[in-house]
């Protein structure tokens, strides 16, 4: 589904199919508004998140104030990775750019999830109900945890457009 430009939305661009599979989980939760977020097809790697955000998104977010975007990325242990694509972005952008992802890979952290939630669906849908309830059962989580200041951002800018 399509997003309304002039309204306050997210777009997510994720490195992979993991991070795409999380991403529609999310989107399974009964609270979440759908027409204020959009998972855009994932951009195969880490780099070309990065540089598709570069190259492709930075006019249309100036183009668009409203718009938000999430880069859903796999830090592959690098605890720079987060500097590395933040440092692409236009200062007057920072505040509607968020970087998330695994401190990993979603492959592991499939791997250490309890059995409710060991599938990305699954996951992506705990990881909503985290926001909607302000906690970090799933978030807390140690592949995860690294995630909490851009969490803290998000919850101020996107909570209170895309839950009802």
């Amino acid at each position: 589904m399509s997003v309304n430009k002039y309204r306050d939305h997210l777009l997510v661009l994720p490195e992979d199919d993991a991070n795409r599979q999380i991403a529609n989980g999310f989107l399974l939760h009964p609270g979440l508004n759908e027409r204020a977020i959009q998972i855009l097809p994932p951009a195969g790697g880490w780099i070309k998140v990065r540089e598709t955000f570069r190259y492709g998104h930075i006019s249309e977010m100036m183009k668009y104030p409203r718009r938000m975007m999430l880069l859903l990325i796999d830090f592959d242990l690098h605890e720079d990775r987060i500097n590395d694509v933040k440092e692409q972005i236009p200062a007057d952008l920072a505040d509607r750019l968020f970087v998330l992802g695994a401190h990993s890979e979603p492959e592991d952290l499939k791997k250490n999830m309890p059995e409710q939630n060991n599938t990305y669906e699954k996951i992506g849908k705990s990881l909503a109900q985290d926001c909607v309830d302000q906690t970090d059962h799933v978030w807390g989580h140690e592949l995860l945890k690294h995630n909490k200041k851009e969490i803290d951002r998000m919850n101020r800018f996107v909570r209170p457009f895309l839950f009802d």
